[in-house]
């Protein structure tokens, strides 16, 4: 029996990355502000906004600290109201927490998606800003999103965590709202192990966010990196104004990302290709839905989602435990007593958490397998082979032909 791949592994770091971070070891110049320009972050930064179009980009230590320091940047009051879909990982309603502010669910259908009528409703309820979470790569109609917020005047975040190269009627995801925030996690498309960055056009926005991330006493002067009078006036007005939260990153983590960046749109190609080819495996199963991408969507995935069809709770677990013994480990959402994804399981948020039924009936179905770009065609087919075949050996074959 031919063995599954290693899913959890991640590209090799380039070698440009390794002769910058030995550079950096030898002088020991590891913070960012100790050049007077020119440091690996700001360098990052500078790459980064134009890789995405955008004029400002600020590398944190986290996409969770760039969700935090979007919210403090927008001067929400204590208490606010912030809406978010109830699919998402536990990182945004904590960050959401942090920042004073009260998370508010909305439903997700099976596709993963968020429901606009839930959300259009939920609008309505004294929100004061929306986090869109476009879960493990996920977009949800942005067009409708973008218009019911715009109507309220209501800014939008993105989280597009899952969601660097991404693309929505040709636009990139995170290009959309007020800000877009991005992880280098190392399940990420870019891998740095950790480490976050926030895109936007504001410069007041950024500005504000630069100071809170760290930029104590006029160290915000280093990410003026050319004539900008709008973002000179926005230190200026928010200098000695704004509490320090210290979520900077470093020079060895910005290296290290900012040498992948030219590997982006290769790895969203492989990896598109890996998606639709296993998507086509799964779907040829009666057991096994991957639900289809919204028509202006041009996703960058990582993994696969896929819905179980016609299971009962002990036919899942029965399910996940029959795909690992064929040595493909599959993460039901809805069935781990922990699961940081399961909406049921943020007992820090105040007060009484939303039933949220629809959302609940697709988590409890819902399995999640890890699909790096750097796989191949037979080892896709292995873990296709795993994973169809885990389905008929808890449905059985006969059940699975339908005879």
């Amino acid at each position: 029996m031919t063995l599954p791949p290693n899913v959890y592994d991640a590209e090799p770091i380039p070698q440009a990355a390794r002769d910058e971070i030995d550079r950096m070891l030898q002088s020991g110049d590891l913070f960012r502000y100790t050049a007077p320009e020119n440091a690996p972050v700001t360098l990052l930064e500078r790459d980064f906004a134009a890789f995405m179009g955008t004029k400002y980009a600020l590398a944190v230590s986290s996409c969770s600290a760039a969700l935090f320091l979007s919210l403090k940047a927008l001067a929400l009051p204590r208490g606010a109201r912030v809406l978010i879909p109830g699919f998402t990982f536990a990182a945004v309603p904590s960050a959401i927490v942090h920042a004073d502010c009260q998370p508010v669910l909305c439903e997700v259908g099976e596709d993963y998606r968020i429901d606009i009528p839930d959300f259009e409703s939920r609008l309505a309820e004294d929100i004061s800003a929306v986090i869109v979470s476009h879960m493990r790569g996920h977009t949800s109609d942005m067009d409708a999103i973008m218009a019911a917020c715009a109507a309220r005047g209501i800014p939008v975040v993105e989280d597009a965590a899952h969601s660097l190269g991404t693309t929505w009627h040709g636009r990139k995801i995170g290009t959309l709202g007020r800000v877009g925030c991005f992880s280098f996690q190392s399940y990420k498309l870019v891998n740095a192990g950790e480490g976050g960055i926030m895109v936007t056009d504001d410069a007041d926005l950024v500005a504000r966010a630069v100071i809170m991330s760290g930029a104590y006493e006029h160290n915000w002067a280093k990410h003026v990196t050319g004539p900008d009078a709008a973002l000179e006036a926005a230190f200026a007005r928010w200098q000695n104004k704004l509490p320090l939260y210290n979520l900077r990153l470093n020079n060895l983590s910005a290296a290290i990302i900012r040498a992948q960046l030219g590997e982006i749109d290769r790895r969203v190609a492989d990896g598109r290709a890996n998606h639709d080819y296993m998507a086509a495996r799964l779907n040829a199963s009666p057991w096994l839905h991957v639900p289809d991408k919204l028509g202006p969507e041009q996703r960058a995935p990582d993994s696969i989602q896929f819905n179980l069809v016609g299971l009962d709770e002990a036919e899942t677990r029965a399910f996940a435990a029959a795909a690992a013994a064929r040595g493909v480990k599959v993460q039901v959402f809805g069935l781990s007593s922990d699961n940081a994804r399961a909406f049921w399981n943020w007992q820090f948020i105040p007060g009484p958490l939303p039933e949220l039924p629809r959302t609940r009936a697709m988590l409890m179905r819902a399995c999640d397998a890890r699909l790096p770009a750097r796989l191949t065609r037979p080892e896709l087919d292995v873990i296709a082979d795993a994973l169809t075949g885990a389905a008929e050996d808890v449905m059985g074959p006969a059940r699975a032909y339908g005879t």
